[in-house]
């Protein structure tokens, strides 16, 4: 066992964990604000790799997709609202019927990709040149490194929405308390029409990404990101996008360390055993609040 393999893991979990915390970021910022739990959120980014995938067949380079695919899916997100929303926000429980309905929605997603793209795995056809860079003896694959400047990019954009621009305070004021919001005015349909919206779009894109990174996706690989999504989000803390993003990274650099040191079927044991440990002594995740009602 070489220091050098350590490096390259946790390099490697460092993109990755980016990558997760930036799906944990977009289901967080749709549960905070709406108390909505998106079973169907991988869904979305798996149609972000296939965005990735057909204009790529189209001519067009997957970093041109980004902007293309968060318009496209951030309509898509909008009509979702529209569609479902102001019936579920009427029920006894949102939680639980948000949770039945997009366990459906992820259904129908997931066999219409199957209809469409049929069960085969698909990779994308454009590469970087050169394929690989040499960085203090490490061997990074370019793709990678551009997938996290521009989820670097993203994190940062997304941060200053957030804390910079009214739209994003008054997300941010939704997730503290959704109630008190509304008597100073704040059009809350509106606002959770922008949420839903901004999730779908960001993950599509998170998608576009994935693809650039990954060897291989598929129509059904939506539930392993939906799955790594909810880790991500209860570490970091229901409701938390900076904790998102922080339980992306500390996930994905213990899953790629993991892979250094145990067989690679074993590795994801790790990043839920961190889950498992963080509930029992923080139950409300790293970043997260006691109460959020």
């Amino acid at each position: 066992m070489t220091w050098s393999l350590v490096a390259q893991g946790l390099v490697s979990g460092v993109i990755l964990g980016a990558l997760y915390g930036l799906i944990g970021c977009s289901l967080t910022i749709l549960y905070g604000t709406m108390r909505v739990v998106n079973f169907a959120h991988g869904e979305f980014v798996i149609a972000g790799c296939y965005a990735a995938l057909v204009f790529g067949g189209l001519g067009v380079h997957p970093l041109l997709v980004v902007p293309i695919a968060f318009v496209l899916f951030f309509g898509v997100g909008m009509l979702l609202y529209k569609g479902l929303m102001p019936r579920l926000m009427k029920s006894d429980d949102p939680e639980l019927a948000s949770f039945l309905s997009f366990y459906g929605v992820s259904l129908m997603a997931g066999a219409a990709l199957l209809y469409f793209f049929e069960a085969d795995t698909r990779s994308l056809n454009q590469s970087f040149e050169p394929a690989v860079v040499r960085v203090l003896g490490l061997i990074l694959p370019t793709a990678q490194l551009v997938a996290l400047a521009v989820g670097a990019l993203l994190i940062a954009g997304l941060t200053f929405f957030l804390y910079r621009t009214l739209p994003g305070k008054a997300l941010r004021a939704a997730i503290m308390n959704r109630d008190a919001i509304q008597i100073v005015g704040v059009n809350i349909e509106r606002l959770s029409a922008l949420a839903f919206g901004l999730a779908i779009g960001l993950g599509a894109v998170t998608g576009v990404l994935i693809a650039m990174v990954f060897p291989a996706f598929g129509p059904f690989s939506g539930l392993e990101f939906t799955l790594i999504g909810f880790v991500v989000i209860v570490l970091g803390g229901l409701g938390n996008p900076v904790g998102a993003i922080v339980g992306g990274i500390v996930f994905g650099v213990a899953e790629q360390l993991a892979i250094v040191f145990m067989p690679q079927s074993l590795s994801p044991v790790v990043g839920f055993l961190i889950l498992v440990v963080t509930i029992m002594f923080r139950p409300a995740g790293m970043f997260g609040r006691t109460a959020l009602r």
